[in-house]
């Protein structure tokens, strides 16, 4: 913070707009999620979705968009966010292994249409590619929220890099993602 505490707060912010802003380039991806997740919805299936530290705490945010209401008062929407129970991941984790604790969930919780959504700034959680990869295995949607690098390629039937590479952008910006994704749905859904 060479200039200042000014100047940084200044700097985060124009940094934050820019790759806000580059976002429009990621239309036909949202959309593309948007309709795997209505169509889920219209079918009678729902939403899993699961990220690691931050991620974590978006995946919670986003099912909670789901489950509680966005902008409409309308009926709760089925959608799990695969951190929350910390028994089972601890019991996975030390029964299994850590890369483990999302797959085994989908396997217990989940049939094929269902969607599962997995939140990676990096790409390279190998929990949450597992997921992934389990997802696809058992005829589930797969969506991957991510980093401008991606998920390896045929894990996920949408993926929405973010163009970053700066894990505190790519994070405002999947919450954003997330959001829109929200009104996406309801709309769809009830209006």
């Amino acid at each position: 913070m060479g200039g200042g505490t000014s100047d940084y707060i200044v700097s985060e912010i124009a940094e934050a707009a820019t790759v806000h802003g580059n976002l429009s380039g990621l239309v036909p991806a949202i959309e593309a999620s948007g309709k795997l997740l209505l169509d889920a919805y219209r079918n009678g299936h729902k939403m899993v979705i699961f990220g690691n530290g931050g991620s974590a705490a978006d995946a919670q945010h986003i099912a909670a968009e789901l489950v509680g209401r966005f902008q409409l008062q309308r009926k709760a929407l089925p959608a799990l966010a695969l951190t929350v129970n910390t028994s089972i991941l601890t019991a996975v984790a030390n029964d299994y292994s850590y890369d483990d604790v999302f797959a085994r969930q989908l396997e217990a919780q989940c049939t094929a249409g269902d969607v599962a959504v997995g939140i990676s700034t990096s790409g390279k959680s190998v929990n949450v590619i597992r997921a992934l990869e389990r997802a696809r295995q058992m005829g589930m949607c797969t969506i991957g929220l991510t980093g401008q690098n991606g998920f390896p390629g045929g894990l996920a039937d949408v993926q929405i890099r973010v163009p970053s590479g700066s894990t505190q952008r790519i994070q405002e910006c999947h919450i954003l993602v997330g959001h829109i994704l929200s009104g996406i749905v309801e709309s769809g859904l009830f209006s």
